[in-house]
């Protein structure tokens, strides 16, 4: 990948997801990113998922490119360590509910007065500030106050728990990551640092333009009857003979045009956005039903009218498409962005905890006898 940030310094107090995934990405783009775990546990996640003999294998997707040191934030001297650390940072990310990091000494405030340009982002879920503040979550309860798990699903069916956690790598990773790259060209151009307050659930709400469209318009807005959601049978996913399934999305006329004749039903080229759309999703599913998958993704790859095999995971990593692309390679997930001219960069490990402790420390001064001593402590 092109080191495009380069000298970049990020200071990483995140654990599980959301804040991760936005320092491996700021990893991947060539920062130093600096992971700072408690000792003796470090990350939750460490400890979570299917593992192997290198550990857990969540940890190391969201973790390679990474340097880690341990440090006890609620003692003095791993403040004090912490803050040496943040004088010379860039970036700091913390996933902490709102109150803690004031707690620990280390919030926006007394880094500014020893970083003045430094850029903080706060990453929780539902804020710095309003009634919810301090409640916990995770990836599901923001999707269901934001209103996409109530609008996730069939009509007579219960709302669909997503398989990716949605909030947590759009609404909080991602919408972080932007905050932080504009950031920093601001405070290139001498704009100075600033304060980032990123709400997983803020994230998810801004994420729902065509979603919301309908309800502002007053119209009713409901699971599974609007044209994205499954209400229409252009945009739909339909069971093939063998218990597969097909996911057609041919909301242009065009694609629809093309779909019909692919099929042998150009009698339905007029019924496309029909008032009963109920009659015309049966009919689909009829037609899908005469033949399996196999026999539907030869015919639909003739025919340019959106029609795509919905596929397991194995399959997607074996698709022909995901292998020209690079984006799985030696069962590690790839770095999404093409970007022109690229560097040749051996991707390195996610780190062992605590396994940069001593080489960090001593870059900051301390001797080796400071840090038996603070080990000694359980500073380090």
């Amino acid at each position: 990948m092109r080191q495009l940030l380069k000298g970049i310094r990020v200071l990483d107090l995140t654990r599980l997801y959301p804040g991760p995934f936005c320092t491996m990405m700021m990893a991947e783009l060539g920062a130093e990113v600096i992971k700072v775990e408690s000792p003796g546990e470090g990350d939750y996640l460490r400890a979570i998922g299917p593992a192997d003999r290198d550990g857990s294998i969540s940890f190391r997707l969201l973790n390679q490119n990474k340097k880690s040191i341990t440090l006890n934030l609620k003692s003095a001297e791993g403040v004090e360590l912490f803050m040496r650390l943040a004088k010379d940072a860039d970036v700091v990310v913390e996933g902490f509910r709102p109150g803690v990091v004031t707690a620990l000494g280390i919030d926006y405030a007394p880094i500014k007065a020893v970083n003045p340009e430094i850029i903080y982002c706060s990453i929780t879920g539902y804020g710095q500030d309003g009634p919810y503040r301090d409640r916990a979550g995770h990836d599901l309860n923001y999707l269901a106050l934001s209103g996409i798990l109530g609008m996730t699903g069939l009509p007579d069916g219960q709302p669909v728990i997503p398989s990716v956690q949605i909030g947590d790598v759009g609404g909080g990773a991602l919408m972080a990551l932007s905050g932080i790259l504009a950031a920093l060209y601001g405070r290139a151009n001498g704009q100075g640092g600033s304060y980032l307050d990123v709400a997983m659930l803020d994230g998810l709400i801004s994420w729902l333009p065509l979603t919301a469209a309908d309800h502002f318009a007053g119209l009713p807005a409901r699971r599974g009857s609007s044209l994205l959601n499954g209400g229409y049978a252009c945009y739909h996913v339909y069971q093939t003979a063998d218990d597969g399934y097909m996911a057609l999305g041919a909301l242009e006329v065009k694609f629809w045009v093309s779909f019909c004749r692919a099929v042998g039903r150009e009698d339905l080229l007029a019924r496309q956005y029909e008032s009963n759309q109920e009659a015309l999703k049966n009919e689909l599913k009829n037609i899908f039903l005469q033949h399996d998958r196999q026999f539907w993704q030869e015919i639909f790859s003739a025919h340019d009218c959106c029609c795509e095999p919905v596929l397991s995971l194995a399959e997607a990593f074996t698709n022909p498409q995901v292998l020209a692309r690079k984006a799985v390679v030696n069962n590690s997930l790839s770095f999404p962005l093409k970007i022109t001219p690229q560097e040749e960069s051996l991707a390195q490990p996610a780190p062992r905890l605590g396994e940069h402790t001593a080489e960090i420390c001593s870059a900051l001064g301390y001797s080796q006898a400071e840090l038996e001593e603070l080990w000694k402590k359980g500073v380090i």
